[in-house]
């Protein structure tokens, strides 16, 4: 009784790994002799053909696929994916998209942050290398100004950035959601 069992379990497992196979029927080329060239190949020696081009390295990244690349020009598009790898959610941020899409990338605001980039300790729970300059709240707007002066932003709508006192905002408060109002690690 004890053989059936394992029999039938192992006859199931036999079965289910047959079904899991690979479908022998592919889209073969329309030529005699392809066809004939890749009927005597195996399934896996079959080659993958591909609907659209792969994405090459020259090609724009992907967070401008959304736009219209006609209307705009793209040759001076910042390269921030070395910081993408982790900090994904700044792909499509408006204020990151923005700047890189003016030439100013990560790394004109926060250094180049080698130390930064090569410390993944952060991921295991550990103090991960904080970037070469980071800025505080009372920092953001004196830094913003450098490329953004009082004289060319003085509208009714930036008042709140000139006022003093708990009425006082920053830059990030309004321009895109690039502030982590929550840290999940210590800086070392």
């Amino acid at each position: 009784m004890r053989y059936s069992v394992i029999v039938l379990i192992l006859t199931a497992l036999a079965v289910g790994a047959g079904s899991c196979r690979t479908s022998k029927k592919t889209d073969l080329p329309k030529t005699d002799t392809e066809s004939a060239e890749l009927a005597e190949k195996s399934v896996d020696e079959v080659p993958l053909l591909l609907d659209e081009a792969p994405l090459l390295l020259d090609d724009a990244p992907l967070l401008l696929l959304d736009e219209d690349p006609v209307d705009e020009d793209l040759s001076n598009m910042a390269d921030n994916s070395r910081c993408h790898v982790c900090h994904i959610n700044y792909q499509k941020e408006d204020i990151a998209v923005d700047h890189a899409k003016a030439g100013m990338g990560c790394k004109d605001c926060h250094g180049v942050c080698d130390e930064h980039i090569a410390d993944e300790s952060w991921a295991s729970g550990g103090n991960g290398t904080a970037p070469d300059r980071m800025f505080p709240p009372e920092a953001i707007n004196p830094f913003c100004m450098t490329c953004h002066p009082k004289d060319k932003i003085d509208k009714p709508q930036h008042k709140p950035l000139f006022a003093e006192g708990d009425d006082r905002k920053v830059c990030t408060d309004c321009h895109g959601k690039h502030r982590l109002h929550t840290r999940r690690c210590k800086w070392k």
